[in-house]
């Protein structure tokens, strides 16, 4: 049987070991300014398989940057220890998403956990858009996930997280394991939305219709630094299909989109355009797919 795992135990560098504290390493930094009126991607330091290809401008080379985070692997396993890392500085707009699904795969025999932690830094004056494709956890996936997003001044931020729980096409539901997610969003020191959630299978919330009520496809969107929240929402609801499965709130500033059921195509769906009624009403710019989306 899978042991409970301790993910706020320190990890050694050596990946060279099969307990709990076996850590293989990757991590990617990113630095975004104003040049010439222009954003540039000024840093792009790796370790391990996580990198990016070449920054591109599909808006205009004085439009946003879109930048694709490539992590050849495709999914995380035992032991997997990700951080990713981006600066955003005054003046800039930046897009960043992935080419692929990324996949939470199965605990080895040790039940080693997985971590990914993605930090986020938006100076005064600068955008971000967070657009990663959605993420696949496998029956058996043992792991943490934590974003922090600090915005300073002004800053503007978009983005959203969708989270597929098993494979219920291949008949294998999410059964056993234990992801835990946390966010951390906060302006100048602040916080402004803070949330930490367990998934765990075996846990009455899991299936209870005061929690995760069975669902297996998650979605949060968020928005940060809209002119009209309350006028936003009401423009979602106009142009978002009615149902059940999402709501909107505003609070302290921050516009939370929530889906949650069954559908993995129906979640993205419904980001994406949600995406579009908010992109012109946060940088004044229609939504501009990244060709990655596509392929």
């Amino acid at each position: 049987m899978t042991a409970r795992l301790d993910l706020r135990a320190p990890c050694p560098d050596s990946g060279h070991r099969f307990d709990a504290g076996r850590r293989w390493v990757a991590s990617l930094e990113l630095g975004f300014a104003a040049r010439r009126g222009a954003t540039r991607m000024i840093r792009a330091r790796h370790q391990g398989p996580l990198r990016v290809q070449r920054p591109f401008y599909p808006e205009g080379r004085d439009e946003a940057c879109h930048v694709y985070l490539l992590h050849p692997p495709g999914g995380l396993v035992s032991g997997d220890a990700l951080t990713i890392r981006a600066r955003v500085e005054a003046g800039t707009r930046v897009l960043l998403t992935t080419p692929a699904a990324n996949k939470l795969y199965r605990a080895d025999s040790h039940g080693v956990a997985w971590r990914q932690h993605t930090e986020l830094e938006v100076a005064d004056g600068g955008v971000l858009e967070w657009l990663p494709q959605e993420t696949i956890a496998f029956d058996g996936s043992w792991g943490e996930q934590a974003t922090s997003i600090d915005l300073s001044g002004n800053a503007r931020c978009l983005g959203w997280e969708v989270l597929a729980l098993g494979r219920p096409a291949s008949h294998l539901p999410y059964v056993s394991g234990r992801i835990e997610q946390r966010f951390a969003l906060r302006r100048d020191g602040k916080p402004l939305w803070l949330e930490r959630q367990p998934l765990d299978p075996r846990h009455p919330r899991f299936h209870g219709r005061w929690g995760q009520g069975g669902a297996s496809v998650q979605a949060t969107l968020w928005a940060v630094g809209l002119a009209d929240g309350r006028e936003a929402i009401e423009a979602l609801r106009e142009a978002l299909p009615a149902g059940p499965r999402w709501a909107v709130t505003l609070r302290h500033g921050v516009l939370l989109l929530r889906y949650l059921g069954q559908e993995r195509n129906a979640a993205w769906s419904l980001c994406e355009a949600a995406w579009r009624v908010l992109r012109p009403r946060l940088v004044g710019r229609e939504a501009h797919p990244p060709r990655i989306w596509f392929t």
